[in-house]
């Protein structure tokens, strides 16, 4: 198993969600009794019940400097409808808050035109006959055919797997980010993005036609074999309920590091932006504000992870129950 099924299936998920291909998949028609469930707009009265029913999920801390506290919450960016909802220690922090900080702020006009923008096909296209499989897997999840169109094909195969979960009620739609990004914007919090939309896009793209070519069959493979809809349930168990310690332990179970490949993407993908992320979660807190930084949870792991970046930059790290 590669990459492609487990860092990924939290960040470049949210990102072609980000992108608007999830709300265009779903518009697909789902009345065969093949096609998963789309996502669907709740009533009034459903929104209450969940609200009223919400308990703390996913992984928070507080960290503590120049006098002042600000908190780091690991998200899911492909969960459930019930889950997005801030059980009450999640949400006394975010109401503690004067900045809420996220990967990519996904309301905001100009973040979505410049995904857009850069999310346009620049790849050179996939061998026919892979193209062919990759399109027969778009009709089996009944995606509509413009969903795909345009996009190059990493992107393509990233929409797939960002939407393997939705058979079991995980759908990017409910993605703890998206949520998050609408309740501060409601609250009239300031809402930051702590990356650029160019920054993320760098890391979509594989280095030449043969590397796009492995990953999107990989990739394939996977989906068709069932793995990645297991890893992606066990990950979003993971996240349910709290379980730090078996996301500490993901380099033993995902079973994505197999390969020099495999190893490279992860770095790439954790690794190489955690520090950007902690540099500018600590100049929000040096400037005064008392922030929420939401990130994808595997972002909190290991001695590269934010609680540890932030702890040797001088931060007090202190985890809070869930």
């Amino acid at each position: 198993m590669t990459c492609s099924t487990t860092a990924p299936l939290g960040w470049r998920a949210w990102l072609i969600a980000a992108a608007l291909l999830a709300p265009a998949a779903a518009a697909a028609d789902a009345t065969g009794g093949s096609c998963p469930p789309v996502a669907t707009l709740p009533g009034a009265q459903q929104m209450n019940a969940a609200m009223e029913g919400a308990t703390n999920r996913g992984f928070l801390w507080r960290v503590r400097r120049d006098g002042h506290s600000s908190y780091l919450y690991g998200t899911l960016h492909v969960a459930r409808f019930e889950w997005m909802f801030p059980g009450a220690s999640v949400l006394s922090a975010l109401q503690a808050v004067d900045t809420v900080a996220l990967e990519l702020d996904l309301l905001d006009p100009d973040v979505q035109s410049q995904l857009q923008r850069g999310m346009r096909a620049s790849s050179d296209p996939l061998p026919p006959a892979l193209a062919q499989r990759l399109q027969e897997r778009a009709r089996q999840e009944c995606l509509p055919e413009q969903s795909l169109a345009g996009a190059d094909p990493e992107l393509q195969i990233d929409l797939l797997t960002a939407l393997a979960g939705r058979r079991d009620g995980l759908d990017p739609a409910y993605g703890i980010d998206a949520y998050l990004a609408g309740w501060a914007h409601a609250a009239r919090k300031s809402v930051v993005s702590l990356e650029t939309p160019e920054l993320q896009l760098q890391t979509l793209h594989m280095g030449s036609p043969a590397e796009t070519a492995n990953y999107v069959q990989s990739a394939l493979l996977e989906l068709e074999s069932g793995t990645t809809r297991r890893a992606l349930l066990r990950l979003a168990q993971v996240w349910a309920d709290s379980d730090l310690p078996t996301l500490d332990d993901y380099a033993s179970w995902c079973d994505c590091l197999r390969t020099d490949s495999d190893r490279a993407d992860m770095k790439r993908l954790l690794d190489d932006r955690n520090p950007g992320l902690a540099r500018a979660i600590e100049s929000l807190h040096a400037g005064g504000h008392q922030v929420f930084a939401a990130v994808g949870s595997l972002h909190m792991i290991g001695a590269g992870g934010l609680p540890a970046l932030l702890a040797r930059r001088g931060f007090s790290v202190e985890q809070l129950q869930p």
